[in-house]
């Protein structure tokens, strides 16, 4: 603790308001990734001094003493996600695909297994034929149809093999993540869906990086399951949205609203920064009085 309470108040402001800086730097300097949702960060008075407590007036007449308390500055409450949705852009890309409303792709790491959920639908695929992020983690939906028989099993969504003597000739993804394979002679099967997961608390996911979150358990009384099935997961019903192939959801960032913030938080901390040099003034003023 400093000798003069508005040092501690002015540096407590110092490193609050440039953690809020560091998050609307980070918003603007996102404004061009797809699926980038936005943060804002909310700020909360830090502990108070009491010098005196409130107690009742002698003899039970008249009023109460007030409390007297001094702050001793700001620090910040919580850092909230935008999980808005953003604007969709068209590609032509058939593996680019955005989301129409509520919920998020599913993609699972190949190396170990762990699953993370993604509004980026940027896309590609590899060449084994997986539908894949651009890190390689592959997108989950139903997969195995074949001519007669519909995709039915949860997994890497992977295009099929086509029927002997014929060859792969384009595909499709229609609204609600149907992937369906036209060949040489004509015929068309859907080999693939694609499925989308909500949450009951997006909030609760953890950013970590590359448009991904963690965060998901598989219970899902936080923020959701990873456990996907036809009936509860197929894009378009039970409140999910639906799947636009050859278009990316841009980021939902709003500069001008940014630009505002930015703003009004540096003139916060040009303010705490001249709080500190008044402070140290009045401290140079205690330290010489006896030589004045």
């Amino acid at each position: 603790m400093s000798l003069i309470g508005t040092m501690d108040s002015g540096v407590s402001a110092l490193r609050t308001f440039q953690k809020g800086l560091e998050i609307i730097g980070n918003n603007i300097a996102n404004v061009n990734t797809s699926g980038f949702k936005s943060a804002s960060a909310s700020y909360a008075d830090s502990f108070s001094n009491i010098l005196q407590l409130s107690s009742p007036a002698a003899g039970g007449a008249g009023s109460n003493t007030s409390t007297i308390a001094i702050g001793t500055g700001v620090s910040i409450s919580g850092v909230s996600t935008n999980f808005g949705q953003g604007s969709l852009s068209s590609t032509g890309n058939t593996t680019d695909l955005g989301i129409s409303g509520s919920g998020y792709f599913i993609v699972k790491n190949p190396n170990d297994g762990s699953s993370y959920a993604t509004r980026d639908g940027n896309f590609r695929l590899d060449s084994a034929g997986n539908l894949v992020t651009q890190q390689g983690y592959h997108v989950q939906g139903l997969t195995g149809g074949t001519a007669g028989t519909p995709p039915a099993t949860v997994g890497d969504i992977t295009l099929g093999t086509p029927p002997a003597g014929t060859q792969l000739q384009s595909f499709t993804i229609d609204k609600t993540g149907n992937l369906v394979e036209f060949y040489s002679d004509g015929t068309s099967t859907t080999t693939n869906q694609v499925l989308l997961q909500s949450f009951h608390d997006p909030s609760a996911l953890t950013s970590v990086g590359n448009g991904l979150f963690a965060g998901m358990g598989s219970a899902g009384p936080v923020s959701g399951s990873t456990t996907l099935s036809a009936a509860s997961n197929t894009a378009g019903s039970n409140g999910l949205g639906t799947v636009q192939s050859g278009t990316l959801e841009l980021s939902n960032v709003d500069l001008t609203q940014q630009f505002s913030d930015l703003i009004t938080t540096q003139r916060s901390f040009q303010a705490a920064s001249r709080l500190i040099t008044v402070s140290d003034t009045v401290l140079d003023d205690i330290v010489n009085l006896k030589t004045r």
